[in-house]
């Protein structure tokens, strides 16, 4: 435990490091936390005072953010994903269970100091639903059943830290030979380390956040150790993601003359043979493996041989999962850095034309032309002028930028600095979401990196134009992706959006001209530079160019991402490419665009995936996150899990916003708890209605989305909830119950009576086992371990187990 004199001793070193400006208020909270463990008040007024502002707006901001807390977290911190997929595959059992595991609350410390709990709204790691994190560890598809099972260990070990995933990476092989040498001459030396090593075998490991989750680390020291044993030297690259999570860890083994074979679902275990066997002999172990590898051509992109990739086309994701992120002579081989270049030789407007006739809009969401925001910022008369990369992704469901980041970060980079140099700025930012730890790492690596090669810095390839990069991690909330609240929070504000005009290209950070676009619209830009904007512009549709890049997570049988052309159908990407429904469901609906987006039914799976035509259907384009649902999700929890979301993470600036979605909130919840009446339905289109209208920013606007949504595609399942008392999915806890079917229980097995966290269930060996309702919390693990010879475990609806009247006789009184 930290006494008080080390804790002042702490905060007065991490003072003396920051300069007296209000703009370092959530880095000096930040780092304060992370040096004692939470944020104590004493702390929080040192803060203040040295940055001479009144302690109450310290407090303010500081409980404005959802990361910031004011306990001490205990060893073992651990953390309940409620992201979408997690929501729907049970999350919330998830939690429930482990506060009866912990015996505390959320946002709790166990009182010997050991376990606190804390839910967050999404940590990206969709495709493994529903995910935990425990100390630096993710727990990767979890049920109530697995929970006492995941927190063994730590119950056991007096110490939940962990040595670090992974050593620090050292220089790349000719970082302080080609500084201040000619783009030529990097590039000439990149290519050369980049065929020396495919002249040779070598062993690629995909070791995203993803991959991680799913023990890629444990298969990176297997083959270190399996290598070693055999007394190999073959380079093991840790790679980033190729989008197919559903098979994460994924592991490819390239030999020269010979086939690039990627292996999925590694293990530990299999190491040994796929060393043995296609390492060392001639066997490439097919029946281990998904596919193989094709191409790495003019273009340098790698595309494997599944049926699936015949439906995308990987523009922004090329180099994902086939270059280490850490080495930028990897991207430089790869056509990296060359759009730059090019770009330094051509008059700014020129660059702001390239994207105006390549037709490049936005991909943060509202899909607003690019070059518009370019220009504007061009034109603008006030300096200093400033770039700011939005990385603060914090859709539920939605985790491209992360991918991007932690894959292939170097093109972002390239995209800003070509940014800064069309708008005449000196200086830019990434605003990233804290919690994606690794993606922050592998970006401070590639910047230092460009630093070092001339890409970055007061004279870019030996050049009059200067240009530099910082990361500033947001603090959580949600609303900090609107572009002016995102201002703010660099500001050492309140993530709070204001009125515009005027717009930020006029007046944006610190009042001055800025330039805001996502992780996803910097990347295009170096590619539209070097191939020319024709060839953007040939790709999608009239009025949206290019590609777009998906998640896909929920119930969908190859979760993971996908990058496709514009006005690809809904169907192609979900049934196509993300191999259609699990465990052979029925598909009933697919929500885009994160808490702003909307539900829409298989009835308009066929329209195009384009900014229009999903707008016209009542949803939006988004981010790209994509959840796809089957028949046991219930619509009107959907609805209710996004409007919670949306109540909790409104600013609470606009009386529509933080009141309308609350009341929404609540009529929803009556609904999915039975006590929902007819008219609260018109009542909830009739306040969506006026929430989007008297809302502020685009939070408020669109919050309405899934309800009004789910409404004009499922209102029949709105009506059995009110009307019929019965949740069609059975998925509401308070309109289902779980029932022991007595002819199918088998007597002598124990198993759920052994397993019920709440000692629900009844009955000895001999006997039919019955299930205490009132003591019943709904967690499912009785239906999950009853024996599927038997299958006496089901769920239903409480209206089921009444005797007459029919439900219809009762609906048609009604």
């Amino acid at each position: 435990m930290i006494t008080e004199e080390q804790a002042n001793q702490a905060v007065a070193e991490i003072l003396s490091s920051h300069k007296k400006e209000r703009k370092n208020l959530i880095p000096l909270l930040q780092e304060v936390q992370t040096g004692l463990g939470y944020l104590p008040k004493k702390a929080m007024q040192k803060i203040a005072d040295f940055l001479e502002i009144p302690g109450v707006e310290v407090w303010g901001l500081a409980t404005f953010y959802n990361q910031f807390r004011f306990v001490p977290l205990g060893k073992c911190h651990t953390v309940v994903c409620m992201g979408t997929a997690c929501h729907l595959a049970g999350g919330k059992l998830i939690l429930d269970a482990l506060e009866r595991e912990l015996d505390i609350k959320v946002g709790d410390t166990s009182e010997d100091g050991k376990f606190s709990l804390e839910r967050v709204a999404c940590i990206g790691c969709c495709m493994l639903a529903p995910v935990i994190v425990i100390g630096d560890k993710i727990h990767p598809k979890m049920t109530p059943f697995k929970v006492e099972e995941a927190l063994i260990p730590y119950k056991q070990e007096a110490q939940s830290e962990k040595s670090s995933d992974r050593a620090p990476t050292p220089p790349f092989s000719c970082l302080h030979l080609v500084f201040n040498m000619t783009f030529e001459e990097i590039n000439n030396k990149a290519k050369s380390e980049w065929q020396a090593l495919q002249k040779g075998s070598y062993i690629l490991i995909g070791t995203a956040t993803c991959g991680r989750a799913a023990g890629a680390l444990d298969v990176v020291d297997a083959f270190k150790k399996e290598l070693k044993r055999q007394g190999l030297e073959v380079p093991i690259i840790q790679v980033g993601c190729i989008e197919l999570c559903y098979a994460d860890p994924l592991v490819t083994i390239s030999k020269p003359d010979s086939l690039h074979v990627v292996y999925n679902n590694v293990t530990p275990q299999i190491v040994p043979r796929l060393v043995e066997g296609y390492v060392v002999g001639d066997d490439p172990c097919l029946e281990l493996a998904l596919g193989t590898l094709e191409g790495g051509g003019e273009e340098g992109v790698y595309i494997p041989e599944l049926p699936r990739f015949e439906h995308e086309l990987r523009l922004i994701l090329g180099r994902c999962g086939y270059i280490d992120p850490e080495n930028i002579n990897h991207y430089i081989a790869n056509g990296g850095y060359s759009g730059l270049e090019k770009s330094l030789k051509m008059p700014p407007a020129k660059i702001i034309r390239e994207l105006r006739k390549s037709g490049l809009r936005g991909r943060g969401g509202a899909g607003f032309p690019t070059h518009l925001k370019w220009k504007l910022c061009h034109k603008a008369k006030s300096t200093p002028k400033y770039v700011i990369c939005n990385a603060d992704e914090g859709d539920p469901g939605a985790f491209m930028d992360r991918v991007v980041l932690e894959s292939d970060p170097h093109q972002v980079i390239e995209g800003m600095i070509i940014a800064g140099y069309a708008i005449n700025a000196e200086q830019g930012y990434i605003y990233v979401r804290a919690e994606y730890p690794l993606a922050i790492e592998r970006i401070q690596i590639a910047l230092k990196q460009a630093e070092e090669l001339g890409f970055l810095g007061d004279n870019i390839l030996g050049g009059d134009f200067g240009f530099h990069i910082e990361i500033a991690a947001g603090a959580g909330a949600f609303v900090s992706g609107e572009a002016t609240a995102l201002v703010a929070a660099m500001e050492g504000r309140r993530s709070e959006p204001r009125p515009k005009p005027p717009h930020l290209a006029e007046a944006g950070l610190w009042n001055k001209p800025t330039l805001l676009n996502n992780v996803k619209t910097f990347a295009y830009v170096p590619l539209i530079i070097e191939r020319g904007w024709d060839w953007f512009a040939s790709i999608g549709t009239e009025g949206s160019k290019g590609t777009a890049v998906f998640t896909m997570a929920g119930k969908v049988t190859d979760s993971g991402l996908a990058e496709v052309p514009m006005g690809t159908t809904l169907r192609e990407l979900i049934y196509d490419i993300g191999g259609g429904i699990a465990k052979d469901k029925q598909f009933k609906a697919v929500q885009i665009g994160g808490p702003s987006g909307g539900c829409l039914p298989e009835t308009l799976l066929d329209i195009p995936i384009d900014y229009d035509s999903l707008r016209e259907a009542g949803s939006m384009m988004g981010s790209g996150g994509m959840i796809v649902m089957d028949e046991d999700n219930c619509m009107v929890d959907a609805a209710r899990f996004f409007l919670d979301f949306s109540t909790k993470e409104s600013c609470g600036k606009c009386t529509m916003c933080r009141l309308g979605t609350l009341q929404m909130l609540h009529i929803l919840e009556d609904i999915t708890a039975g006590r929902g009446k007819i008219e609260d339905i018109d009542l909830l289109i009739t306040l969506a209605e006026d929430v989007k209208i008297g809302s502020l920013c685009g939070l408020g606007k669109t919050a309405p989305n899934p309800a009004l949504t789910t409404l004009r595609y499922f209102r029949d399942e709105y009506e059995a909830h009110v009307l019929e008392k019965r949740c069609p999915a059975r998925v509401c806890p308070e309109l289902t119950v779980y029932y022991i079917l007595p002819d199918k229980c088998d007597r002598a097995c124990e198993h759920c009576v052994l397993t019920c966290p709440t000692e629900a269930i009844k009955g000895g060996k001999g006997e039919v086992k019955i299930i205490d309702q009132e003591k019943c919390s709904k967690c499912g693990t009785c239906l999950e371990v009853c024996p599927p010879e038997y299958n006496a475990v089901v769920k239903l609806s409480p209206v089921s187990l009444l005797p007459s009247p029919k439900l219809s006789e009762k609906r048609a009184r009604k």
